[in-house]
């Protein structure tokens, strides 16, 4: 009987596991989308609508505007630190170009030790395979579509999943938690474990803004009212984990939990990426977030106020900084605290302002100042 380990009591496991699993929870792999489109309908995907059937990009939350612009790619690798990329969808074989240039290039400039592993539906161009491979591919994940679980012998992706067996990567399969499919999805894992497949990895399903409609004609419902996954998802995960332990079987099985991507992958991502791109008056949060004051105008040349702030204050460079992309003066926090009473008697707006250190600067919280 083997045993399940349990992970930052937000994921559980059996060994072995992927590194690629282990580079996600310190929050160094990055996200590299690399098309929206997808040969493939599930239900469940929980591609938002920006990114849902469009051919788009991104490296984390970064767009690449262009195939060519290759330059953020690179960057954001950086920004993170990244040991490792993953590359998702859509699905990365319908662009297998890109994908294979994309790989080669992220192996060309950090190392052949940078661990790259991607997922497919297993449909379309299968004979790029070992072209991914030679360009330095590490592991490949395949998708199964539930219907072929409990029969996944008698499918054309068992066969793609026993040639790429042959090939130079670890091989695993990836599917969502469904849950009252614990016999379908056990009956895939002990495939999958006879034939040689490394590991199986399940995600807790999920709803969001494209799979919320069928998730509900399914007769699926929420954990609760904070979270968004689904009902009887980690239970059946935990089913198909206490069976496998029970069986000794030799394969790896993960399953990681929506908290557990929210609560410590990205947690753990943003604050690799805040350490390297906050600027001197931005202080860095105990989650990674950064906080900053700002300062709005609506009679002011933003320019004018900037150069007023440095002179009647004495503010350094360093801790002022003028962002026309925001219409917005940026500051240091514990200045502003300082004077905000004063510069709201000269009618401006001042504010604490939490932000994501990602390429969006997704804003969490907005406070006035003085509190």
């Amino acid at each position: 009987m083997k045993k399940i380990f349990s992970w930052f009591n937000e994921s559980s496991y059996v060994e072995p596991l992927s590194p690629a699993c282990e580079m996600c929870a310190a929050g160094s792999k990055m996200v590299l989308l690399i098309t929206g489109l997808c040969p493939s309908s599930c239900f469940y995907c929980p591609l938002s609508l920006e990114k849902s059937g469009k051919d788009r990009i991104f490296a984390d939350e970064w767009e690449l505007e262009t195939e060519e612009d290759t330059e953020k790619l690179l960057l954001e690798a950086k920004y993170i630190n990244a040991t490792g990329a993953g590359i998702t969808g859509g699905d990365p074989f319908v662009v297998w170009k890109r994908t294979q240039r994309y790989i080669t290039l992220l192996k060309d400039n950090f190392g052949s030790d940078f661990h790259i592993h991607l997922y497919t539906s297993g449909i379309k161009n299968v004979d790029k395979i070992n072209d991914f491979v030679s360009a330095g591919l590490d592991e490949i994940r395949f998708h199964p579509v539930p219907n072929n679980w409990d029969k996944i012998k008698k499918t054309q992706i068992a066969d793609t999943i026993k040639k790429t067996l042959e090939t130079d990567v670890d091989v695993a399969i990836e599917i969502p938690s469904i849950p009252g499919m614990e016999n379908e999805i056990f009956s895939l894992v002990n495939w999958a474990d006879d034939v040689g497949v490394k590991w199986v990895n399940l995600n807790e399903l999920e709803f969001s803004e494209t799979n919320a409609e069928q998730l509900k004609n399914k007769g699926y419902t929420l954990i609760d009212d904070v979270s968004s996954a689904v009902k009887g998802s980690q239970d059946t995960a935990y089913c198909v984990l206490d069976m496998a332990s029970k069986n000794d079987l030799d394969i790896g099985i993960h399953y990681c939990s929506s908290s557990f991507k929210d609560g410590i992958q990205l947690r753990n991502r943003i604050k690799r990426r805040a350490k390297n791109i906050a600027k001197k008056y931005e202080i860095i949060s105990d989650d990674g977030t950064l906080l900053k004051g700002v300062i709005f105008s609506q009679k002011t040349p933003l320019k004018e106020l900037y150069i007023f702030l440095k002179q009647e204050y004495e503010i350094e460079d360093d801790f002022v900084f003028l962002n026309k992309g925001k219409n917005r003066i940026e500051i240091g926090l514990w200045i502003l605290e300082k004077i905000a009473i004063d510069l709201r008697k000269k009618g401006f707006e001042c504010f604490m302002i939490e932000e994501y250190p990602t390429a969006d600067a997704l804003e969490v919280e907005r406070m006035p100042l003085p509190l």
